[in-house]
């Protein structure tokens, strides 16, 4: 069997015992055809199914600071047909204001981008990028708060202070709940 996979007899005693570690996917699909078999592999629901439960947690906060005013959409469509973007929430009030909604930054600059293309597909007039208050979060906002500020220019203060009294923020900026 070693020869007709390509492989040395000790690589397939080491994938029939295991030692201990799975063996790769690759490696049993390699075993499996050497001997005329196909691999096929079935896979169960493990855990909670919801795995966006801490941006909806998120998005939670952000509906109970809404002031009156607005209509709160969620999963809204950001670009035409087949185009499977969204924003996390749209509130429609004065002037519509998109929202996404991110628990752990990580790449700023694809995020930026992401935006505004989001933010110019959809002609949206307000952008608010809504992120968990965590100590990883504002560490990553204070490092490249410049770099967001030609995007996000208004702080946290001031969005939080309009979207209280049920009024849309004079420009685009960052709420950190």
């Amino acid at each position: 069997m070693a020869q007709r996979a390509g492989l040395t007899q000790s690589q397939v005693s080491r994938t029939e015992r295991s030692d201990g570690r799975a063996p790769h996917i690759d490696d049993l699909a390699t075993h499996a055809a050497a001997l005329g078999l196909r691999l096929s592999i079935k896979l169960y629901p493990d855990g909670s199914p919801v795995r966006d439960a801490a941006q909806l947690r998120l998005i939670g906060k952000l509906r109970d600071i809404i002031g009156d005013g607005f209509i709160v959409r969620t999963e809204v469509l950001a670009g035409g047909r087949g185009d499977l973007r969204a924003w996390d929430v749209v509130l429609d009030g004065p002037i519509q204001i998109a929202i996404d909604a991110e628990t752990r930054l990580h790449d700023i600059q694809a995020l930026q981008r992401r935006l505004e293309l989001k933010r110019r597909d959809s002609r949206m007039p307000r952008v608010i990028l809504l992120v968990a208050a965590s100590r990883h979060n504002r560490s990553v906002l204070r490092e490249h708060r410049e770099a967001l500020s030609s995007t996000l220019p208004l702080d946290s203060a001031n969005v939080l202070e309009a979207l209280r009294e049920g009024r849309a923020p004079e420009a685009s900026g960052i709420l950190v709940l």
